[in-house]
């Protein structure tokens, strides 16, 4: 019997298919009911950029709602690091992307008041991608959108498990940073007619794969390149918001308000209203691409034979490059390990298991997902390649709580948007930052203080203590990196 999973990341969708060696482990499940994976993965979507996360959003996902509605969605869902390439990592490999030194997007090496520690700019192919794993079991794989996970053509889609490839290469961006609309000068990607907008071109070519594979067994793994910039979208859709942000009086309004610098004079800006007419016209053109997608499912009949994903690789950017979007009541952005940098829109739906409209709260991680997918497709775990993430499963199936107490991030960079080197450990409701040029923590009640405002580090010395011996503890076992010298000044070392 096959099985069709689908998989929901911002910005990407991968297809399986599976043979003989799947069909007996099926049989031995009754539970299995999805074999096939449709993962979408869209870049820099805030957490508050959703309607199923904020009702009072400014931006309107009708699509992503009713996937939300139809599935499980977690409020506690995060990336394992605030920008791009490491999350995608930690994707399709299970593992944090520290023990491998991917924890900046791929090749940023911007020096602040010391060096940043040493960057792996690459996937090494001698991880065993989640693409992999499933072809061991005769899935199809299709990948569509942004890679951002090496330099070269040996490290991109095709050499990583992946059969087909559509738009993934070096870039972070729309190809040359302006190319939304075709011409796209893609070099894996064909050009389409003129104008032809790049959210529907990549959801055309997935659906159309899923299509071609309905009777088998697939990963379609879909990662657009919205809604990141540049800023741009069709003409159409920017006047309605701009119609909108004048009927609702967000057009006047002071949209911005302050956040910490850390490097350079110029005081940091952050976005504290959503009302960019142009961002919400690039919000709702990635809905309906993902709206098409999951359509097609339905007129195929795959939707009971497939487990959807849906995510973001980091949080909304809030304090630069236009800084498009507020992820209030969390604090900072894309950039930033704060909650607005690394919290995410993340949704299960898996026939069979999830109940429509739950909600988890439970704390979850981007490194999940590799060990999830191959729980809920009946395939047996990978302990020794998804080292850091644990299956979902039992969260799908209603259990409130996992066997694990501790999330980690380590970011020992600083980035383009203003976020300071920093590491972080979440034990349930507290979380607690330690930067990394002098070593100062800082400790939040998330339940509490979801906007990481009022810092009790002072007044809960022992919590402190046993948090940050648990976070150094966890640089040992992943060999974490840390800032390296400049100037003749020496950073703090752990």
């Amino acid at each position: 019997m096959h099985r069709l999973l689908l998989f929901v990341f911002f910005p990407s969708c991968i297809l399986l298919s599976i043979g003989s060696p799947r069909k007996e482990l099926i049989a031995k499940s009754d539970e299995v009911t999805a074999r096939n994976v449709l993962f979408i993965l869209v870049d820099d979507l805030g957490f508050m950029d959703i309607g199923a996360n904020n009702p009072d959003t400014f931006y309107e996902t009708p699509n992503i709602d009713r996937l939300a509605a139809s599935g499980m969605r977690f409020t506690d869902g995060y990336a394992a690091n605030p920008v791009c390439s490491p999350t995608r990592y930690s994707i399709l490999t299970g593992r944090h992307p520290s023990r491998v030194d991917a924890t900046n997007f791929f090749s940023g090496k911007r020096a602040g008041r010391f060096r940043p520690a040493p960057l792996n700019d690459r996937m090494p192919l001698e991880e065993v991608t989640l693409a992999e794993a499933l072809k061991e079991h005769d899935y199809q794989t299709f990948f569509a959108g942004k890679w951002h996970l090496g330099p070269t053509e040996e490290f991109w889609p095709t050499k990583q498990g992946f059969d087909v490839n559509r738009g993934g290469h070096r870039g972070g961006g729309p190809y040359g940073g302006k190319k939304y609309f075709s011409p796209f000068d893609n070099p894996r990607l064909i050009n389409g007619p003129d104008g032809e907008h790049l959210p529907d071109r990549l959801a055309r070519e997935t659906a159309e794969f899923i299509e071609e594979h309905k009777d088998g067994s697939f990963l379609a793994y879909l990662a657009f390149y919205s809604v990141h910039t540049p800023l741009m979208a069709p003409k159409d859709l920017v006047k309605k918001y701009e119609a909108k942000a004048k009927r609702l009086g967000l057009s006047d309004q002071n949209a911005f308000g302050l956040e910490e610098q850390v490097f350079g004079d110029a005081p940091r800006r952050v976005r504290i209203q959503q009302n960019h007419a142009v961002y919400a016209a690039m919000v709702e053109s990635m809905d309906r691409a993902v709206g098409r997608v999951l359509d097609r499912l339905d007129e195929l009949g795959l939707q009971d034979s497939t487990t959807v994903f849906f995510t973001s690789d980091n949080g909304g950017l809030s304090t630069s490059e236009g800084s498009p979007t507020s992820n209030l009541p969390y604090r900072g952005g894309k950039g930033w390990i704060y909650e607005g940098g690394i919290r995410e829109a993340f949704i299960i739906r898996s026939p069979g298991v999830t109940r429509a409209g739950s909600v988890s709260s439970e704390p979850v991680c981007s490194t999940d997902f590799y060990p999830t997918i191959l729980d809920c497709v009946g395939l047996p775990a990978k302990p020794a390649q998804h080292l850091d993430g644990v299956s979902l499963v039992p969260l799908l199936k209603g259990v409130e709580k996992l066997d694990r107490e501790d999330l980690f991030w380590h970011y020992p960079h600083y980035s383009n948007q203003g976020g300071f080197p920093g590491a972080a450990i979440r034990n349930r409701d507290w979380k607690l930052i330690e930067r990394l040029e002098d070593g100062r923590v800082h400790l939040y009640n998330l339940e509490l203080d979801p906007g990481e405002k009022n810092d009790v580090a002072a007044n809960q010395a022992s919590r402190v203590d046993a948090m940050r011996q648990r976070l150094h503890q966890w640089y040992q076992e992943v060999d974490a990196k840390f800032l390296q010298p400049k100037d003749g000044q020496t950073p703090w070392t752990p």
